[in-house]
């Protein structure tokens, strides 16, 4: 008799090992498996980039076998660029109990994780997210935050500035004080072009209603302006170009979509392939394979980065675009 309750004690011991391994504790952070996923999203704001890095994310599930409204559920949330948006989306999605929260972009990403120490929380389109406050690290986040990061080659950018403007001198930083992503970015811009010998002076809005006077200030002042992955500046980027361009100055941006847009040129990374990784993160976790807090931040490697240049932006300006750069193109 005591041998069978002892058999019987050691299957229930088993058994309960095997689920809690199958379905992820709190200790691990682990949405549980065989249940239908519960996935919220905050993003910052529509545009190009981050509608691309969303996709990229929804791809990557669907190529693992979790398709939104069959194993999973995604609550998809955009803040339209208002910060108070951000925090009153994440208290939404922490309150519905959601498994796992994607945030898109630096300050949704804060509201996400002021919001929540217990939902594993992955973000995509954030620079830095260790010097914005989300991770201890980026090599080890030690938290309930990971993701991805958007940081792009500024050196190279500002390098590409020189080679399709070798006559310019003065550049004007143009970015949104508000953001941390962007600080960063403009103190990496600053140091550049201080290597490459030009004067670079920081033009700064803290808010879409001052980019018009901002950069009409900067006609017969700057050579080029340089705009850095920062959400306010893709968001008025028509704005921008509607005022640099007629006036002879041209825009080296961040990102792709600026470029498409009416910026002159950028080396950029393709933010659907981040969100693909930021996906794959997200089925390591779903699946148990991998612990959030132990998950480093990651990026898209250097050999991806992809030279953009608007040929028609270009021919509007009268620039000449370098032999070695035409070569990138094709």
């Amino acid at each position: 008799m005591k041998r069978r309750i002892v058999s019987l004690g050691l299957a229930i011991l088993v058994m309960a090992s095997l689920t809690l391994v199958g379905c992820g504790t709190k200790e691990t952070g682990s949405p549980r498996k065989g249940k239908v996923i519960k996935i919220g999203v905050n993003q910052l704001v529509k545009h190009a980039a981050l509608d691309a890095s969303y996709q990229g994310f929804v791809d990557a599930l669907a190529e693992a076998g979790y398709k939104d409204g069959e194993n999973i559920k995604i609550d998809y949330q955009n803040a339209q660029g208002d910060q108070s948006n951000t925090n009153t989306i994440a208290t939404k999605l922490v309150n519905d109990n959601n498994d796992l929260i994607l945030a898109i972009a630096t300050p949704a990403a804060q509201a996400v994780a002021n919001a929540t120490k217990d939902i594993p929380i992955l973000v995509t389109a954030v620079t830095d997210p260790a010097a914005s406050g989300l991770v201890a690290s980026n090599e080890a986040p030690g938290g309930n935050v990971s993701g991805t990061s958007d940081l792009t080659p500024v050196k190279q950018q500002m390098e590409l500035l020189k080679k399709l403007i070798p006559n310019a001198m003065n550049v004007a930083v143009l970015y949104c004080s508000s953001e941390s992503n962007s600080k960063i970015q403009a103190e990496m811009a600053m140091e550049a072009a201080s290597a490459l010998g030009l004067n670079a002076t920081a033009a700064t809005v803290s808010d879409s209603n001052e980019l018009q006077q901002v950069v009409q200030s900067l006609v017969g002042n700057v050579d080029a302006i340089y705009a850095p992955t920062d959400n306010i500046i893709a968001d008025g980027i028509a704005t921008i170009v509607s005022i640099a361009n007629p006036n002879g100055i041209p825009v080296i941006c961040g990102e792709e979509a600026l470029v498409d847009a009416g910026g002159l040129a950028t080396y950029g990374i393709d933010y659907y392939k981040l969100g693909r990784l930021t996906g794959e993160q997200a089925v390591r976790i779903i699946e148990g394979k991998a612990e959030i807090s132990t998950m480093p931040i990651e990026y898209i490697p250097d050999d991806e980065y992809t030279l953009k240049i608007n040929e028609e932006v270009a021919a509007s300006l009268g620039i000449e675009i370098p032999e070695e750069l035409k070569a990138q193109l094709q």
